[in-house]
C-alpha cells in the first residue's frame, strides 16, 4: 500500500514540470498575440495588401508590401515560417537579434522602415513572446523582391543587446515611453534628413510623407505644441489611434494601423498618452 502511494506521489510531481511548462507557453502566446495584433503591430507592414492597401487577413505574415521613398524602395519581408521564402529555418536566437539588432543569420544587415532603433527597446520577455507567437502562424509561401536603399546603412544599430526588462507597469510615464518606442510611433513621426536619418532632436514633430493606395499621408506632430496634441483631451488622443477619427471628425489615413491600435488596452493606451504628454513640444 505505501509503495502504491509513493509511484502515485512520484507521478504527480513528474507532472508537475510539464503543467508548469505548458502555463508558461500559453502565457507567452498570449502576450505574443496581444503585442503582435496591437502595440507592436508587426502585421501593419509585414501583412500582404490587396490592390487599394486592404490588408489581406488569410494571406498572414507573408510580406511584399512597398515603401517607395527617395531614401529607398524596401519590401516587408515574410515573416511566417516557410521555410523557403520565411523564416521557417531561423532559431529563435537568431529572430531575437534580427528584431532587435538588424543582423539577419547570414550576416547582412536590415535597413529601413524596419525600426531596429526602436526594437533594441524590447525586452527579453517580450521579444520571445512575439518571437513564440510568430512561429506558431501558418506557414505561407511568398517570395519578397529585395530591397534597394540609395542611402548609406550603417555597419551596425549598435552593440549587441544585452538583458533588457520593461519598467514596471506602475510607472505611468517610463512604462509608457516603453511602449511608444516598441509601438515604433516615433519612426513615423519623426523627421528625416536628407541621408534618411531620424533628426532625434525632432522627436515626434511629424512632417513625413507616405505614399501608398491612399495616396499621400503627412505624419502628425505628436508633441504638446499647439500644432500637435497640446489642445486635444487624452480621450481625443485614444480615439485618433484606434480609430483614425481626429477630433474635428477628420479622417486620417494610413499607414496609421488603426485596425491593430484598435486592440490597445485601457491601461496600455493611457501609459502611452501619459509619455505622449511629456514629449519636448515641437513646432511643425
Amino acid at each position: 500500500m505505501h509503495r502504491f502511494w509513493r509511484l502515485v506521489v512520484a507521478g504527480l510531481l513528474a507532472c508537475l514540470p510539464q503543467l508548469s511548462w505548458s502555463d508558461a507557453t500559453a502565457d507567452r502566446l498570449a502576450r505574443g498575440k496581444y503585442l503582435m495584433d496591437s502595440v507592436v503591430a508587426c502585421g501593419n507592414c509585414h501583412m500582404q495588401r490587396g490592390p487599394q492597401g486592404q490588408p489581406l487577413f488569410e494571406r498572414g505574415l507573408s510580406g511584399g508590401f512597398k515603401f517607395d521613398v527617395p531614401p529607398f524602395t524596401s519590401y516587408a519581408s515574410n515573416i511566417t515560417p516557410d521555410a523557403q521564402t520565411g523564416i521557417g529555418r531561423w532559431t529563435e536566437a537568431q529572430l531575437i537579434k534580427a528584431i532587435r539588432e538588424g543582423i539577419r543569420p547570414d550576416g547582412s544587415l536590415i535597413g529601413p522602415p524596419m525600426p531596429i532603433e526602436f526594437y533594441r527597446h524590447l525586452s527579453d520577455a517580450d521579444v520571445a513572446a512575439l518571437v513564440a507567437y510568430m512561429l506558431a502562424q501558418p506557414a505561407v509561401a511568398n517570395a519578397v523582391p529585395k530591397s534597394v536603399y540609395r542611402m548609406p546603412l550603417p555597419p551596425t544599430y549598435g552593440p549587441p543587446v544585452g538583458k533588457v526588462t520593461a519598467p514596471p507597469t506602475k510607472d505611468l510615464r517610463r512604462y509608457g515611453q516603453y511602449l511608444v518606442e516598441i509601438a515604433h510611433c516615433m519612426e513615423c513621426h519623426t523627421p528625416r534628413d536628407e541621408k534618411g536619418q531620424l533628426i532625434m532632436s525632432r522627436l515626434g514633430a511629424g512632417g513625413e510623407s507616405f505614399k501608398g493606395p491612399w495616396g499621400v499621408s503627412v505624419s502628425r506632430n505628436l508633441t504638446p505644441d499647439a500644432s500637435g496634441l497640446k489642445d486635444w483631451t487624452d480621450v481625443q488622443i485614444a480615439q485618433a489611434i484606434r480609430t483614425g477619427v481626429r477630433p474635428d471628425g477628420q479622417q486620417l489615413k494610413p499607414p496609421m494601423g488603426f485596425g491593430f491600435y484598435a486592440k490597445i488596452s485601457d491601461a496600455d493606451m493611457a501609459a502611452m498618452i501619459a509619455y505622449l504628454r511629456t514629449l519636448k513640444p515641437q513646432k511643425p
